[in-house]
């Protein structure tokens, strides 16, 4: 498949169940695909994890020139060994017929407490297609950071999340230190490095 479901005739799906379905869900496909040099690979078997397609948002403030990070607990990072605690930006699974813009906007005032005006698309990437189907769409969004801070997210979903509202070169000092290590803030972080003057330029005229 390829394109949001259209059929590609480069691969075979000669089997495909579902072998868990709980929190997320892992499907195992049996398949094989077109080599570079002809012919086909043998059968291969693959375990996906579908976990839906997501959107993230970076909040920047331009006239301030602040952007607001969050901080959460991840299980995955210290099943890695890594610190559990991590630096991230606004992000969030796309629920039953909502837009990725709908969805970034509700987050930011689930997660961080602020409210999105504008949204400039950053990026639209798979983070770990060896072994996910989820898709990324990735946004920076207009706010105005003024007292914001503190502590979010929904007691329903387990979310005991800080908001941490800093300026633009402090968060790109993050990077350079490698205290970012979630892939989707260094994607947009590292954008807005590229892009911040252009984009003052625009949000403030």
């Amino acid at each position: 498949m390829q394109d949001g479901g259209k059929p590609d005739d480069r691969v075979e799906i000669v089997a495909r169940e579902t072998v868990f379905d709980g929190y997320f869900q892992v499907d195992r496909y049996r398949l094989r695909h077109r080599k570079f040099e002809g012919g086909w690979t043998s059968v291969l078997t693959r375990e996906i994890f579908e976990r839906g397609h997501a959107a993230a948002v970076l909040p920047y403030d331009p006239l301030a020139d602040k952007v607001v990070l969050i901080e959460q607990f991840r299980a995955g990072a210290l099943a890695a060994g890594r610190e559990p605690w991590l630096i991230e930006i606004v992000a969030g699974i796309l629920g039953p017929g909502e837009t990725p813009e709908e969805l970034v906007r509700r987050e930011a005032i689930e997660e961080a407490g602020c409210e999105v005006t504008t949204l400039e698309p950053i990026a639209d990437i798979l983070p770990s297609p060896g072994g996910s189907s989820e898709t990324l769409k990735i946004y920076c969004g207009r706010v105005d950071s003024r007292g914001l801070g503190g502590v979010h997210g929904l007691d329903d979903e387990g979310e005991d999340i800080r908001v941490m509202v800093c300026s633009a070169e402090e968060a790109l000092a993050l990077v350079a230190r490698g205290r970012v290590g979630n892939a989707c803030a260094l994607v947009a972080l590292q954008w807005l490095a590229l892009n911040r003057e252009s984009l003052r330029r625009r949000w403030t005229a």
